[in-house]
């Protein structure tokens, strides 16, 4: 046979045989009628049936013997006043932080009531955002576009979300302010069309900077180039936001009805002045199971001011976390946290439980999965950040926890959540805890050189899809 000849049937017989390696793993007919004969229903799963498909499904399966058992008594509370409320914005983690030194000052001047501006840190959180996008921009300008590192930044210019040192940060350069001088705006408590915007005219402006490097501009002319960048920005910003103040005067009526002289203050003096907490002296826990515990980690470039530090968090088991926990809300220290609030949960009663919903007796099927693998295979996420404000403590041990939360009065059990131990144990992956109740050899733990995390890696990113 002829090289000519041969060759039409060499190439038909290896499209014969790699048709039928790609066709290996496919659903097949005789899979597919094989899968369909395995579904037939009896009695009890039809009826099963019948009612997941006219009903909601966590309606189904609540535990009633365990909400029976259930109370909304606590051993230890926290006086606090009033609940807060994020609405459709990703800012709980600024919220839980503000809630945190809320109660210090509420007892301080003793007051009816106080909230902080939330609205003023939230705009200069999406400056200094907008910043540290543009600087990772310019770093990374000889960059493939495919890179993975560069990919991660460009995939979140300014979002919402954030973690507790986001919260020490912003403070530290900014201070607070009362929330009736800088109040909510509609684009505050809506803030998706605002930072897509933001998100949009940012990705802009790193196709202009990623030019000019590739022309042959110096890193100082791209720097001017970004500061007439972040103008455009803090117009945007003002223009949804109002303008935050550079100073105001405060007054005061106490729970006496006493009103107080009137004093001038810059944002950084009030908090120095009158919230006078030391936040610096608070750090980050985390429980990550699979990574070494009492070790120090950074994730990186995951910080919101370019000049600042990486989050940085020491790696504890989760029964040293909530030894450290009940230790401050004892001593009526509020704690902040971070949680997976997706799970296991019923709202109507604001119970956080892993045997609240009663899956596994609906379907018979085994849905245990490790803390571990949970994370690993992004099956849970800590997306929202709340505090802690009381504790069930019997028999020695903490039954529940009184957890405050920032979407309202009509979220959960009048604006909180009742969590159970065993959720904390398998849901909760941040606290943040003041320094003296840390034991000398937690605290050594941040001497170390921290190991870093990659922007890739599940906890790095999964903490900062907040909600």
């Amino acid at each position: 046979m002829s090289y000519k000849r041969f060759f039409p049937v060499f190439f038909l017989m290896v499209t014969v045989i790699f048709a039928q390696v790609i066709g290996q793993g496919s659903l097949t007919q005789d899979i597919i009628d094989e899968i369909r004969n395995s579904g037939k229903l009896d009695s009890t799963e039809q009826v099963i049936m019948n009612a997941l498909t006219n009903s909601r499904l966590t309606d189904l399966i609540i535990n009633r013997d365990f909400l029976t058992k259930h109370t909304d008594y606590f051993s230890h509370t926290i006086e606090t006043k009033g609940i807060t409320d994020q609405e459709r914005s990703g800012r709980c983690w600024l919220f839980a932080g503000l809630n945190v030194l809320r109660p210090k000052v509420i007892k301080k001047f003793k007051l009816a009531d106080f909230e902080f501006s939330q609205s003023y840190l939230f705009l200069w959180d999406k400056m200094e955002k907008a910043n540290t996008f543009l600087e990772h921009i310019i770093a990374m300008a000889d960059r493939d576009l495919y890179d993975r590192e560069l990919e991660i930044i460009l995939k979140r210019p300014v979002s919402d979300g954030g973690y507790w040192s986001y919260v020490v940060n912003l403070i530290d350069k900014y201070g607070v302010v009362p929330k009736d001088v800088m109040p909510e705006a509609y684009h505050t408590r809506n803030s998706w069309v605002m930072t897509s915007l933001l998100a949009l005219q940012l990705r802009k402006n790193a196709i202009e900077l990623r030019k000019m490097a590739a022309n042959g501009c110096s890193i100082s002319e791209l720097r001017k180039r970004k500061v007439d960048m972040l103008k455009v920005i803090y117009k945007m910003l003002i223009l949804n936001m109002g303008k935050p103040p550079a100073e105001f005067a405060w007054r005061y009526k106490n729970s006496k009805g006493e009103i107080s002289e009137s004093k001038t203050y810059t944002p950084v003096e009030f908090y120095h002045d009158v919230v006078a907490v030391d936040i610096k002296e608070y750090v980050a826990l985390m429980n990550y199971p699979g990574k070494e515990y009492n070790r120090m980690y950074r994730l990186a470039n995951a910080r919101n001011i370019w000049e600042r530090d990486d989050p940085l968090y020491a790696n504890l088991s989760i029964e040293k976390m909530k030894e450290l926990t009940l230790a401050s809300v004892l001593d009526n220290e509020p704690v902040w946290f971070a949680c997976d609030i997706g799970q296991d949960k019923d709202s109507e009663h604001g119970i956080l439980s892993t045997k609240i919903l009663d899956y596994r007796g609906l379907y018979e099927l085994d849905f245990e999965i490790n803390k571990e693998d949970k994370i690993s295979y992004w099956e849970s996420s800590g997306n929202h950040a709340m505090v802690f404000v009381g504790v069930d403590f019997q028999n020695g041990r903490s039954v529940k926890w009184l957890v405050e939360d920032s979407h309202g009065k009509d979220r959960g059990h009048n604006g909180h959540w009742i969590m159970y131990d065993d959720w904390f144990n398998e849901f909760l992956y941040v606290v943040v805890i003041n320094k003296k109740y840390l034991t000398t050899e937690i605290k050594d733990i941040f001497e170390q050189k921290p190991i870093p995390l990659p922007p890739w890696d599940p906890m790095v990113l999964i903490l900062l899809n907040n909600q």
